[in-house]
């Protein structure tokens, strides 16, 4: 990021934050919201001529294995009413032949911005029909695909290390470790803790990639000691085994925002760990207003499909539906938080540091973009 703010004092934040929807449409999630009580009727790829008014598209898997998901990130995209005036949904089915089919009918029909799809290989498919001019926001988190057009939104590990490492640097944590599960999330992980402690002034020790927390705590200290802090990334099954041997060694224990989709304030082990999350008072809202609207819970991903959505519809008020646009300085707000656009394709974020207490949390720090 190219700047960041951290902010002091703690604040205490409820699970249940039903009060705050009136705060979405009153406070920060308002710049996000343009227009948000206007919200216009939607259209499953209809066809409309280029040469009409601008246009842009949503490519959702609504659709073929993953058509649970594109159903409840439809439902994200509609919250309020529907998409927007200019902004047509598209089945992009769950394989790569069907999310360039979509972007085609998309394309043949106007669409100046893509937003989706989901999937990695859907969007290097889409990236092959869509020309350069035509902006592809997928909401697919590997960084790999950034660039020749297509922006990566997504949460990445990127967004997450600087997040909570920004914090750890500002409280004096500069002795860090990172434990990881084998596989490619766990060596994302190391790669983007690495550039981002580099740049804060951490000192990373080597990584130690495990899946099992048998002799976890003697592994550090041969390292040289017990470290200041420990950075536990992966939220899958080692996560809680990984805790429950680091917890109560001093250590200060560090998560990504793959922490935000488990109940974390119910276990003392996570007690006092810090974790990156998106804004709760901005997401928090968005939640809850989902879930009454959707009689599900959403989460981060569903988050996106609202950000994308909202972005099209700020893009499409300023008659900015380019690149030009979407490469705006001053970036954009959103209910994950505040975001901005680069040239080669990735996205910067700014996201919370949230503090696990008994049955709460506390919001301790904050970065911008």
């Amino acid at each position: 990021m190219s700047s960041s703010s951290l902010f002091q004092k703690p604040t205490l934040l409820r699970p249940s934050r039903r009060n705050l929807l009136r705060a979405m449409a009153a406070t920060s999630v308002a710049t996000a919201t343009t227009g948000c009580g206007a919200l216009e009727g939607m259209s499953d790829a209809v066809s409309r001529s280029p040469s009409g008014p601008a246009r842009s598209a949503l490519l959702l898997p609504l659709s073929g294995s993953a058509a649970d998901l594109g159903q409840l990130l439809k439902a994200s995209a509609t919250l309020g009413g529907g998409p927007g005036i200019g902004i047509d949904i598209y089945d992009s089915g769950s394989e790569p032949q069907s999310a360039a089919a979509a972007a085609q009918t998309a394309l043949d029909a106007g669409a100046q911005v893509l937003v989706g799809p989901v999937f990695s290989a859907q969007a290097e498919a889409v990236a092959k029909v869509a020309p350069r001019s035509v902006p592809v926001v997928t909401l697919s988190n590997n960084v790999a695909l950034a660039g020749s057009g297509v922006f990566v939104f997504g949460i990445t590990a990127v967004h997450s290390a600087r997040a909570v490492l920004s914090l750890a640097a500002q409280r004096g944590l500069r002795d860090l470790a990172i434990v990881v599960p084998p596989g490619d999330f766990g060596s994302q992980a190391i790669a983007a803790t690495t550039g981002a402690a580099q740049a804060l002034g951490i000192q990373v020790r080597t990584p130690l990639v495990r899946s099992s927390a048998s002799g976890l705590v003697d592994a550090l200290k041969s390292g040289g000691g017990l470290p200041d802090a420990v950075y536990l990334p992966a939220a899958d099954g080692t996560l809680r085994p990984f805790v429950g041997a680091l917890s109560g060694q001093g250590m200060q224990l560090l998560g990504s925002t793959q922490w935000s989709a488990l109940d974390l304030d119910s276990d003392r082990a996570f007690r006092d760990a810090w974790f990156a999350a998106p804004d709760p008072l901005r997401f928090a809202p968005f939640k809850d207003a989902f879930a009454k609207e959707a009689g599900t819970q959403g989460g981060i991903i569903t988050g996106l499909a609202y950000d994308g959505t909202e972005l099209l519809r700020v893009l499409g008020q300023r008659g900015q539906q380019s690149r030009r646009g979407l490469l705006d300085k001053d970036g954009f707000n959103g209910v994950l938080g505040p975001y901005r656009f680069l040239d080669n394709g990735q996205c910067e974020r700014g996201l919370a540091v949230l503090q696990v207490g008994a049955g709460d949390f506390s919001l301790i720090g904050s970065t911008s973009v």
